[in-house]
């Protein structure tokens, strides 16, 4: 099969998206199949990877967020490319220009495009737009409604992604099935921290043998909660000794938060590391000995699939988006509060054997989301919309063939 990945976000931006893209390029291609990837990049130097099956347009960088970039794709480039790889069948990742360009592509050539849905673009907006507070959130619907109201096929990565998609207000006729995210564990075990390289982190970043670690990894913005998260901090290492916290990532909302910090009791206590190149985060997360995050604005985490592939306890908020990986009391905690997430990381870090425990289950789960299962799904739902296209699909032919082709 020749597939086509179209997405606004790539490799060398370190993204959840991202690694989604990265991973389902990788795992086709293992099976067999031909990739091609269409994204952003083209006059970016570190984008200059000379890959032929990865084609860059033209870009500017989003002013709210410096790692983030929004295409400028030409047809009259991307058609030529398309036909000489014989695509057959185009998954786009994103619902902007590049999604857009996609749908015309896929129009042009007769052949089917399907979505991905990522991102829950109600809880987001008023974080990127200056002027939100104008907007009622029906006029978001609206628009992102318009924006994939032409894709033949969504793929949801969670169920809260699908049910929100099936509400009356936006597109219940688009058939979809779900296919959560995957976690690429042969990579993780692959880079097994070793003790020489811990102990040398810890040093460099000024933790102690002695210390237990509140580990977060992920975008620092505004929409991921990180206000709320920060409070939240403060208060668990007001309350304990030898407890540090490390926040890996970068954003446009790191200068703020480390604002809040500088030169105030918690300077030592909560470190910031900017952004880090995704193939050395391993060793970070092996630092961890809790994951934290108050966001409530996920679509399906690839942080705390990377935080359990580690065997890594999670506390986080109550979250649909979650429900499939986080199991209170098993591999981590929901908090319905803030406040309530401070006593749940105090039981995690005080609890030696719950923290074993913990870290066995977490791996366990972590097992369900193996990128080899990712990869079947993906081709089973891939099958189906070649089969009937152009016809009508059904969302339970779409999940029968998806939960069909992996045996538990």
């Amino acid at each position: 099969m020749n597939i086509a990945l179209f997405s606004d976000s790539y490799i060398p931006t370190k993204s959840g998206v991202v690694t989604v893209v990265v991973q389902l390029k990788k795992i086709l291609e293992d099976m067999g199949h031909h990739v091609v990837v269409v994204t952003v990049g083209r006059g970016r130097k570190e984008c200059e990877d000379g890959d032929p099956n990865v084609f860059r347009c033209k870009c500017f960088v989003l002013p709210q967020d410096k790692g983030q970039y929004f295409g400028l794709p030409r047809q009259k480039d991307i058609i030529p490319f398309l036909k000489e790889h014989k695509i057959e069948l185009i998954h786009a990742h994103t619902e902007f220009a590049i999604g857009k360009a996609a749908v015309k592509a896929g129009k042009k050539l007769n052949i089917p495009v399907i979505a991905s849905t990522h991102t829950l673009w109600e809880l987001y907006y008023k974080y990127y737009l200056k002027f939100a507070f104008w907007l009622p959130k029906s006029v978001i619907r609206f628009a992102v409604k318009q924006l994939y109201k032409k894709f033949y096929a969504f793929v949801n990565v969670s169920a809260k992604a699908k049910n929100y998609y099936k509400e009356p207000f936006m597109l219940p006729s688009i058939p979809s099935a779900i296919i959560p995210n995957a976690i690429d564990s042969k990579k993780f075990i692959a880079h097994n921290c070793t003790e020489e390289e811990k102990t040398a982190l810890r040093k460099q970043l000024g933790i102690s043998e002695n210390d237990r670690v509140i580990l977060y990894v992920g975008r620092i913005v505004e929409e991921k909660r990180m206000d709320e998260l920060l409070a939240v901090l403060k208060r668990v290492v007001d309350k304990r000794e030898n407890t540090k916290v490390l926040m890996v990532g970068a954003g446009v909302h790191l200068a703020k938060l480390r604002s809040f910090v500088e030169k105030t009791p918690y300077e030592d206590k909560i470190l910031f590391t900017g952004f880090i190149d995704w193939t050395k985060l391993y060793a970070y997360y092996a630092l961890g000995d809790v994951f934290v995050t108050a966001s409530l604005s996920e679509m399906h985490s690839m942080t705390i699939l990377e935080a359990l592939n580690l065997g890594i306890p999670v506390v986080c908020r109550y979250d649909t988006s979650f429900s499939d990986t986080v199991f209170p009391g098993e591999n981590g905690y929901f908090a319905e509060t803030d406040e309530q997430m401070d006593d749940y990381i105090i039981k995690v870090l005080d609890d030696d054997s719950l923290r074993e425990q913990m870290k066995k289950k977490a791996l366990e789960i972590a097992g369900r989301f193996s990128l080899e299962a990712h990869g079947k799904k993906n081709v089973a739902f891939y099958e189906q919309v070649l089969k009937y296209f152009p016809g009508k699909i059904t969302d339970e032919i779409l999940q029968a063939a998806v939960d069909g082709c992996v045996k538990e």
